[in-house]
């Protein structure tokens, strides 16, 4: 094994959480269980840079490339036939010959004659994006040839049509993400399962949910059975709760298929067997087998020091972990729908099943037999159908509610609805009756879901429109701040748990003065203008106590001064007052105004030490200087302890993010708002251009990245004041991880944004 391919294949115990990047969260997480003593089968993984290196020395990149441009535009069916013809591709390129050597001498050393090929992608385990299933896994692979052609199918599964569409909805690059493949010993489990070191639905932290099926656990994950169901109190290790499902098959090795050794189809390496009448309905596992479970999910939980989806098996009582990855759903918080009054009294129940993913869903069922007829699906719709696949998650994005005929609370549709905030009822099956879902609904009927109680309700119940969750508890090294505007929202917000403001808007304790500046001047009343806004600021320096309050100074766009009492008199009508005159500009020109607003600041600081000063909108790294100069002027300087930023938001802020920070300022906040526009050159306005407005555009990451790094590099503070951290929780991932010190969200993105965050630092 030549030494560069001694670093792209290797043994999974000698992995650990700091090889994500290059082996996958699936990949590095096993060699953390085993690295902790945990049981599970042996093997090695192949690194991302061994994809890479295939796609380019093959010239495949490019080929994939010119396939997928217009990809955005296709339609599902469409998306399919592209990923098909991407996969021949993948399995007519071949290996270089010393890789081949590589491989099959890890092969031989792990000594199983059948094994597990798994993908261990390093998108599709992040803690945002990980949806269950997007690529393949292939099981009972036996031969040398076969494990190759089940590398390239894991490969060749980041063009799932799926995967592609996953990507193009979030503006993610194809070639971004690399794919690491897994390799285990192949386990033949008597049963196997799912755990969760918290119930699923209700996020309950003091309950471990189990969830188990005779044979492999694709019965489990993918649904077609719906397993027994254990609830242990964690306290004690009790089984609280338990219910028995009849199972008249299990998934099994294909013993006819593929003995000969050197060749095997990987695609039909396991079949359903059917089970005798007394074994479907035997218990899958003993107490004695539960706590033991339970135990093996408390040390793993205890290791990541957070709540774990853990899959297992068993095989003559010995227990192999298989997988283990954070609960996705855990950083939205839940909906608490035993708070929110709902009228079932007149409801007529359609068919019950588990409930899976908490809240309502009502709208028109649409009844999915096969993927053909996903199209017929549209926006608000309730999607109705036997079970999903990884190839429903599309769909599964834009409807109201999923029901579906089979599944427990572990199976795909649960996952990804919880993962998603969508509604969903699962095992909506009548065993006495034969009823189910796809049966006694219609298709086209107005239907109303509870996905905690698992009922199916005819007709449209009302639903509020908004839904508590609940609150955060956890702390973050990265702080939590809120982006607002009202002094008599402050009290409140500032009961929650929240680090501080992070952006103090003027311009709404203005409009609520609705006077302009220069009219007050004008008039005379400029000491009371300035004592108002003194006063309103002052409510969120004290609501807000030793939290910082970072205020950001008056950036009245023209169009928006001249609303303003006596506006029209001293504002003109600007062609286009986005890039006009504002911002900095005013402050140095316009200097009998600020005067008014400095003044104002520093009566609030003669009072509180929480106070935080942010320019906006500034061009060049002289007018950055020259407002510094005016501040110090009025003995606001960081000489004197008080803190100035400066807001990022403008490309020239970027391009020159060196020299802004060289002028002597405290912190940066990016205003994603406004930078996203002027890079872009996008109004995010023009309802035209709304898809082309993206604060994950590749441009915007980058601009991203070289900030704050920057901001690391000489010592300052970094943040984020625009609205894309509340709407893209993946992105608020890849600031966290870039070293950002703070966030800053809507009031109604603080829990949900600080659970993400602490999610993301427990990787770290």
């Amino acid at each position: 094994m030549t030494s560069e391919n001694n670093t792209q294949i290797i043994d999974l115990s000698k992995l650990n959480s700091s090889n994500t990047s290059k082996f996958g969260g699936k990949a590095s997480n096993l060699g953390e269980l085993i690295n902790s003593g945990i049981n599970v089968p042996e093997g090695f993984a192949i690194s991302t840079d061994l994809y890479f290196d295939f796609l380019n020395k093959s010239n495949l990149k490019e080929k994939i490339s010119n396939l997928i441009q217009h990809s955005n535009s296709l339609k599902i069916n469409e998306l399919q036939k592209l990923s098909n013809q991407i996969k021949e591709l993948f399995n007519k390129t071949p290996f270089d010959s010393d890789i081949i050597s590589s491989i099959e001498q890890e092969y031989k050393r792990i000594g199983s004659s059948r094994v597990a090929v798994r993908s261990s992608a390093t998108s599709e385990d992040s803690m945002e994006a990980s949806f269950a299933g997007q690529q393949n896994t292939y099981l009972n692979i036996i031969g040398f040839n076969s494990l190759i052609e089940s590398i390239k199918a894991c490969w060749a599964s980041v063009f799932e049509a799926r995967a592609i569409f996953y990507r193009n909805s979030q503006n993610i690059p194809h070639f971004k993400s690399g794919m690491s493949v897994v390799i285990q010993q192949m386990v033949q489990p008597d049963v196997s399962g799912v755990m969760f070191t918290l119930e699923p639905t209700t996020l309950d932290p003091d309950k471990i949910v189990i969830e188990a099926a005779f044979g492999l656990g694709e019965a489990v994950v993918s649904g077609i059975v719906t397993p027994d169901y254990y609830v242990i109190e964690k306290s004690t290790q009790t089984v609280v709760r338990q219910k028995h499902m009849q199972q008249t098959f299990k998934i099994a090795l294909n013993d006819e298929n593929g003995n000969t050794g050197m060749f095997s189809d990987i695609n039909n390496q396991n079949i359903n067997v059917p089970l005798t009448p007394e074994e479907s309905l035997k218990p899958k596992l003993s107490v004695e087998n539960l706590k033991r479970l339970a135990q093996q999910a408390l040390l793993i939980e205890e290791h990541y020091n957070f709540p774990q989806d853990i899959e297992f098996a068993m095989k003559d009582d010995q227990i192999y972990l298989l997988q283990s990855r954070p609960v996705t759903n855990y950083s939205r918080g839940v909906v608490d729908t035993k708070k929110i009054s709902l009228d079932f009294s007149n409801a007529d129940i359609i068919i019950k099943g588990a409930g899976a993913s908490p809240g309502y869903g009502a709208g028109k069922a649409i009844i999915v037999k096969n993927l053909n007829e996903l199209d017929q699906v549209k926006k608000g719709d309730i999607l109705v159908t036997e079970m999903t696949t990884p190839d429903f998650v599309p769909i599964m994005r834009i409807v109201s509610g999923i029901i579906t005929d089979k599944g427990g609370r572990t199976c795909h549709a649960a996952i990804v609805s919880r993962e998603l905030g969508v509604p969903c009822v699962v095992g909506a099956y009548d065993s006495e009756t034969g009823k189910t879902a796809t049966s006694e609904i219609r298709n086209g009927q107005n239907i109303t879901l509870d996905g905690s109680e698992g009922n199916v309700y005819e007709g449209l119940l009302d639903i509020p429109e908004e839904q508590e969750n609940q609150e955060s508890s956890f702390t973050t090294n990265t702080k939590i701040y809120v982006n607002l505007a009202d002094p008599i929202s402050a009290p409140q917000v500032s009961e929650r748990n929240v680090d501080g403001i992070g952006l103090l808007r003027a311009e709404f304790i203005i409009a609520n003065i609705g006077k302009h500046p220069k009219q007050a001047l004008k008039e005379g009343t400029s000491e009371e203008w300035t004592k108002e806004l003194s006063d309103n600021i002052s409510i969120f320096c004290e609501s807000f106590g030793e939290r910082p309050v970072v205020y950001r100074l008056t950036d009245f766009k023209t169009n928006e001064y001249r609303n303003l009492k006596g506006g029209e008199l001293f504002e003109n009508d600007e062609n286009n007052p986005m890039m006009g005159y504002r911002g900095a500009i005013r402050y140095i020109n316009d200097t009998d105004v600020f005067e008014l607003e400095v003044n104002a600041i520093k009566q609030v600081l003669r009072k509180y030490n929480n106070l935080i000063i942010m320019i906006p909108f500034v061009r060049t790294p002289n007018e950055l200087r020259e407002v510094i100069s005016i501040l110090n002027n009025y003995d606001i300087s960081i000489g004197k302890g008080h803190k100035i930023w400066m807001m990022v938001e403008v490309p020239s802020n970027v391009i020159l993010i060196n020299q802004f920070i060289n002028e002597g300022i405290n912190g940066i906040s990016i205003g994603s708002n406004d930078l996203t526009e002027l890079t872009l050159g996008v109004d995010r306005d023009n309802e035209k251009l709304e898809k082309s407005f993206d604060e994950r555009d590749p441009s915007i990451l980058w601009a991203l990245e070289r900030v704050i790094s920057a901001a690391n590099k000489q010592g300052i503070t970094s943040s984020i004041c625009g609205q894309a951290p509340s709407f893209f929780p993946d992105l608020t991932e890849r600031l966290v991880k870039w070293g950002i010190t703070s966030v800053s969200v809507s009031p109604d993105s603080i829990d949900s944004t600080r659970n993400l965050v602490y999610r993301i630092e427990q990787q770290f």
